[in-house]
């Protein structure tokens, strides 16, 4: 296969059936009666620490996580973690595999992830991101200053930020070059001397005798399409996250030595890319 013909390769997902569908209408409504039910806590808790902490979350991104945790359950997907979520200040850097990435990774940790402005088009989808605190960004040069001092002044507030620096999703069996880009924000007004970056690899193990794509969400496949292969499968894989050592920001010259570097750590864990 040519270096990117896998973004347009198509996987063939296996018919739900009429037990399926059952499966998709269980866990289906679980997860969304669990999600917005807490969806409602969070907000009526955000009424009270909004005024009280301001821009710090002490309280929500516990609902956040607690959510995203027992959803995985709600799916039947078991989560197998190694090492540990960095206490220092500072941002993860994880490779982007699924729309299950955002459960992934705020089942393991209480993080703010960073999306493309295009989210907030994406109806409930959309609801989600922003009450848990997503920063989004647009893919405009004019923005980048505003950008920048936005993540500042989140990291500044105590809030851990999630970067995709692939910049898109892709098949769960490789790892993407990292784009230097979003690591600029790092390097400035001497923030690079008082944060970390953490390198996250998440790996998606399909379920035995699947397509090893089978939880990979790329190319053209729709949300819709993906959501209902995972909650209509008869058996499950497993999810691995592996938490690699944090790294000082000023131990790099600059960016592109600093997104090099946490592309390799990131690919190096995972067994597929």
């Amino acid at each position: 296969m040519a270096q990117d013909d896998w973004k347009v390769a198509s996987i063939n997902r296996p018919p739900l059936g009429v037990a399926g569908w059952l499966r998709v209408a269980r866990r289906g409504a679980a997860v969304a009666v669990l999600t917005y039910g807490c969806l409602t806590l969070l907000l009526a808790f955000r009424l009270v620490e909004r005024p009280l902490f301001g821009a710090a979350r002490p309280w929500t991104p516990h609902i956040t996580q607690f959510v995203c945790r027992w959803a995985l359950v709600l799916m039947g997907l078991p989560l197998q973690v190694r090492g540990q979520p960095m206490a220092a200040r500072g941002a993860v850097v994880a490779n982007h595999a699924s729309w299950l990435d955002i459960f992934t990774l705020n089942a393991v940790q209480r993080v703010y992830f960073v999306a493309k402005s295009e989210v907030r088009q994406m109806g409930p989808v959309a609801w989600l991101a922003a009450a848990t605190g997503t920063v989004f960004i647009a893919r405009k040069g004019t923005e980048a200053k505003v950008q920048q001092q936005m993540f500042e002044d989140r990291i500044r507030a105590g809030h851990r930020l999630l970067f995709f620096p692939e910049g898109t999703s892709t098949d769960a069996l490789r790892v993407l070059p990292f784009k230097s880009t979003l690591f600029a924000a790092f390097w400035t007004h001497g923030l690079e001397h008082v944060m970390a970056i953490q390198p996250v690899t998440v790996i998606y193990h399909a379920p035995d005798g699947q397509d090893p794509r089978f939880y990979g969400w790329w190319g053209d496949e729709g949300f819709g399409a993906s959501l209902l292969t995972v909650l209509g499968a008869k058996r499950q894989g497993r999810i691995e996250v592996v938490f690699h050592d944090p790294v000082a920001v000023d131990a790099f010259r600059d960016r592109k030595e600093l997104a090099a570097y946490c592309e390799r750590v990131v690919r190096e864990a995972h067994p597929l890319a």
